[in-house]
């Protein structure tokens, strides 16, 4: 029975540390920046009252490095570090890793911008949101180099409508000068940067690519 209490004690005093932690946190701007980039993309807000939010970031085995690149610069808001994920999907193994931050009040703004419901949007406030650095996150998380002959960059705007697309991109020419084409791809849209947008697009962006994913970039090359 002195165990138990010992062990209660314990648990209820750790839950009041956490707490008292989490009320310390509060986004800098690095970290909102990041956040919309990954909202954007692959991040996900997820809540259980609707007042709390956690984040909640989930790629492939192979993208390891870049999980534990976001953990490091969340790390101070999430109690457990990186994990991998195992399941099975059509009959084959598949790996990836994961983390999720503590459920925070500091979260609900964004889950605002982005959500209706469980549904995610494109913020009415996404061209006071996107800097350079959240635009490099979408393109870390969806992005990709075209091709060798069309030499330019996509991202694939999985979930996106398209007049949320419209949206973004009148942000991308008025605010970066980037001209981007919409097209559908199968059933799902995706952002296309014309060619002659395509090296101020890399100049944006590469500063924050980190070195696992700079393949990504692609044989643009940047003006002298």
């Amino acid at each position: 029975m002195q165990v138990v209490r010992q062990r209660t004690t314990h648990l209820i005093m750790r839950s009041k540390e956490i707490e008292e932690v989490k009320k310390s946190l509060t986004l800098n701007q690095t970290q909102r920046s990041l956040l919309v980039g990954m909202l954007l993309g692959d991040g996900h807000l997820e809540t259980q009252n609707g007042r709390t939010y956690r984040l909640k970031v989930e790629h492939s085995i192979i993208q390891k490095e870049y999980v534990m690149w976001l953990y490091d610069q969340f790390k101070n808001f999430v109690r457990t570090p990186p994990q991998e994920k195992k399941k099975l999907l059509h009959g084959k193994s598949h790996s990836s890793y994961f983390f999720s931050t503590y459920s925070l009040g500091t979260f609900r703004f964004y889950a605002q911008q982005f959500y209706v419901g469980r549904k995610k949007v494109m913020p009415k406030l996404i061209e006071k949101l996107l800097d350079p650095l959240a635009l490099a996150i979408w393109f870390m998380d969806d992005g990709s180099y075209k091709s060798e002959h069309h030499k330019t960059y996509i991202i694939h705007a999985l979930g996106h409508r398209k007049n949320d697309l419209e949206l973004i991109k009148k942000v991308f020419q008025e605010k970066f000068g980037i001209v981007i084409g919409i097209h559908k791809q199968y059933d799902r849209w995706r952002i296309y940067v014309y060619s002659d947008s395509a090296v101020k697009f890399r100049e944006l962006i590469e500063p924050y690519v980190i070195p696992s994913l700079k393949y990504k970039l692609g044989n643009i090359v940047p003006k002298e």
